[in-house]
């Protein structure tokens, strides 16, 4: 166990950084003017309040659901449905699965669980690594500023870039009007009653499982309102006809990078967003 520590901490020591001003000298090039961003069809923010359950349940990727339960398959049967299949776990996974299809059928017919989101699509340009989100098409107002993170581990390949998110938006020198969409949603108004009441009645499991249910349709409702973003909103896939399973593989055009997540680490970057779509005053 020594040694593997120690090997550890050697690999680390011997990991090669660039510094920020080389990083910054190798961003991803775009020929913006070649390639001009799509213009929304509308700008601004679209809130949703009481969203339908029953729409989200196409969208619903299971396999993290009995990750929760630690129902883990084997290969070829390691994932939602095949899993059902599975020597060990298989009969378990399929009465969990079961119990959560009742309860979600009762959340749906009693209302107890809530959905609610906001979109926001907004003028943008990149100025280096920041991104500066404008009130209106004017642009000559910045409403808010996004600070993106750029990557500074030593490539192999000198040709390779060292990427940032403001290198996916037209930098504002180009000329070129982009713009930048957002959203924030959530499943789980009416979650915290629910489980105090069950909590009340000593039911863990049901109480766990509206958790885990929850956290599905939350999860869900961030692919449909992608999608619609996508062939609605800002209408550049209006064609665009994916099953669950090329979404979950994404497939779709586009980036959905998320503040907290390797490529934008630092969780205060929610701050800007919810000041600027107003989240919890308009949800």
């Amino acid at each position: 166990m020594r040694n593997c520590e120690r090997t550890i901490i050697l690999d680390k020591k011997t990991k090669k950084y660039a510094t920020i001003v080389q990083a910054r000298q190798h961003p991803l090039k775009i020929d913006w003017v070649a390639q001009p961003p799509p213009v929304p069809k509308s700008i601004g923010e679209k809130v949703y309040l009481k969203y339908s359950l029953s729409e989200l349940l196409p969208y619903i990727d299971w396999n993290p659901f009995f990750q929760v339960w630690q129902l883990r398959g084997t290969y070829p049967n390691r994932n939602y449905p095949k899993i059902f299949l599975d020597a060990t776990v298989g009969a378990q996974a399929k009465k969990t699965f079961d119990d959560a299809q009742v309860m979600i059928k009762s959340f749906i017919h009693n209302k107890t669980i809530e959905a609610r989101g906001i979109i926001g699509i907004y003028p943008a340009n990149s100025v280096g690594d920041d991104i500066m989100v404008y009130k209106n098409e004017e642009r000559s107002e910045v409403a808010a500023k996004f600070h993106t993170l750029r990557q500074q581990a030593q490539k192999e390949d000198n040709d390779s870039p060292y990427l940032a998110l403001s290198d996916f938006i037209a930098p504002a020198s180009s000329g070129v009007k982009d713009y930048i969409g957002m959203f924030v949603v959530s499943a789980g108004f009416g979650v915290d009653a629910a489980c105090e009441g069950l909590l009340k009645q000593q039911d863990d499991y049901r109480s766990i499982m509206t958790k885990a249910i929850a956290d599905r349709f939350a999860e869900a409702f961030a692919e449909k309102i992608h999608e619609d973003m996508r062939r609605v909103h800002w209408g550049y896939e209006k064609q665009e006809k994916l099953s669950t399973e090329d979404l979950l593989k994404v497939k779709y055009q586009g980036i959905r990078p998320a503040p907290g997540y390797p490529s934008q680490p630092d969780h205060t970057e929610k701050t800007a967003m919810w000041k600027l779509m107003d989240v919890e005053k308009l949800t």
